[in-house]
């Protein structure tokens, strides 16, 4: 039998997906009875759960009235971009530089893997393939691998959660399909050429693509992303 804490870390896991995928929508207020209902647990784990996804402010906690998802503007965003590019560029740098023949062998088979699968879900583009999105989120993690700071890499990941809820939320109609196939093989082929100038131009621009559509839709999404 699973114990409360295996239990709080399945729906801890489960809820945070869901928050990223944009299954509920910025400033949705988590309602505890519903959520039992749909993961099937107990209120003591969920709330362990919780408060995990508040301590990384994926949720918030309001004083007598529960959670509610974190939400989500176009400040947020910007200031996420600008950050999240900064990190890339001084994590890929490191990387080319520090890294060995088996690191270029893990980014081969990171992009082998993501180029085996398809990026949309069962239902056409508007619907993200879960393990596309694991694929993808792999290739990234593989670049910057050998940057040789644990902390860095930790810190990168974080911020490409991040980035992926207002990813979910540019593409969620299916408008505005990109090549992201030629996106990331401008990266691939950059960081194996060695060529740290390029490599951090095609991954910055692969980024701010997503910033770009954010705004573009800004109308279409002005009930969920704040202007400030």
């Amino acid at each position: 039998m699973d114990g409360p804490h295996t239990l709080a870390t399945s729906v801890y896991a489960q809820l945070r997906r869901d928050v990223l995928r944009g299954v509920f929508r910025p400033g949705e207020r988590l309602r505890l009875d519903a959520l039992c209902e749909r993961y099937e647990i107990g209120a003591t784990p969920l709330r362990e759960a919780l408060n995990r996804l508040s301590a990384e402010e994926l949720v918030r906690r309001e004083e007598q009235r529960g959670f509610r998802v974190a939400p989500v503007s176009l400040s947020d965003l910007a200031e996420l971009t600008k950050t999240l590019c900064w990190i890339t560029e001084l994590a890929l740098r490191e990387a080319i530089k520090n890294g060995d023949a088996a690191w270029e062998e893990s980014v081969v088979l990171a992009a082998h893997r993501l180029s085996r699968v398809p990026r949309e879900g069962e239902e056409g583009y508007a619907s993200f393939n879960p393990e596309w999105e694991e694929r993808h989120r792999a290739f990234h993690l593989a670049l910057i691998a050998a940057c040789g700071s644990r902390w860095l890499i930790d810190f990168y990941a974080i911020l490409m959660d991040r980035n992926t809820r207002y990813r979910y939320l540019a593409f969620a109609d299916g408008s505005e399909p990109r090549d992201v196939e030629a996106e990331h093989q401008a990266i691939y082929d950059a960081v194996l050429a060695r060529d740290a100038d390029h490599a951090v131009l095609a991954a910055n621009a692969h980024l701010r693509k997503t910033t770009d559509s954010v705004v573009a839709r800004e109308s279409d999404l002005s009930g969920i992303v704040r202007v400030a």
